[in-house]
């Protein structure tokens, strides 16, 4: 099983690339030289952001507010830059956890890779003989991780405006919204 192992690592973010409604997601840990680069859906980026806010504010709301955690996300630790290039793939996410390391007063991010045994329910080859899927495990602190959590909500917010009606993602050849029974080239009618 190899484990990329970032601890910490020098940058950590949420990134996407395309247009919107056909952007592919990433999660790249850069540090040590080297650069890794794993793919996973926007709703995974959308839960990952929020799951580590729950976490901190959890931390912080257990120790009384005395853990090291801010309450918002540091302004100097916001990294607006684009994906280190090339983009090239590790692996794929398929499930992820999080943890909050009280000796070292860090997040532990793990992103493991998917499996073929992920989404069939079939015959499952004996544990024995599957791969051990790769992981990505970074250990960051809980400012760098607040800073995450924000460029994350951000890139998966910059795709596809809503509707206002339906909230569904608007397309730019057009939308079918389901709040107007189909496709209404007026808009609405009292």
């Amino acid at each position: 099983m190899p484990v990329f192992d970032y601890d910490p690592p020098d940058r950590f973010v949420a990134g996407a690339v395309g247009q919107p409604g056909a952007r592919a997601f990433f999660l790249q840990a850069r540090g040590q030289g080297r650069i890794t680069t794993v793919a996973l859906e926007k709703f995974q980026v959308a839960v990952l952001a929020d799951r580590l806010d729950e976490l901190l504010d959890e931390v912080l709301r257990r120790s009384g507010g005395r853990a090291p955690v801010p309450a918002m996300a540091p302004t100097e630790l916001a990294d607006q830059g684009p994906l280190d290039l090339p983009i090239d793939e590790d692996f794929r996410v398929g499930t992820m956890a999080l943890a909050w390391d009280p000796e070292t007063a860090q997040v532990i991010i793990e992103a493991q890779e998917a499996t073929e045994g992920d989404d069939e329910e079939d015959e499952e080859p004996p544990l024995d003989d599957r791969p051990e899927p790769a992981v990505l495990r970074v250990r960051i602190s809980a400012a760098a991780a607040r800073a995450f959590s924000r460029r994350a909500l951000e890139v998966v917010a910059a795709g596809r405006p809503p509707c206002p009606l339906c909230g569904r993602p608007l397309d730019p050849e057009g939308h079918i919204c389901v709040r107007l029974n189909g496709h209404h080239p007026g808009g609405l009618s009292a």
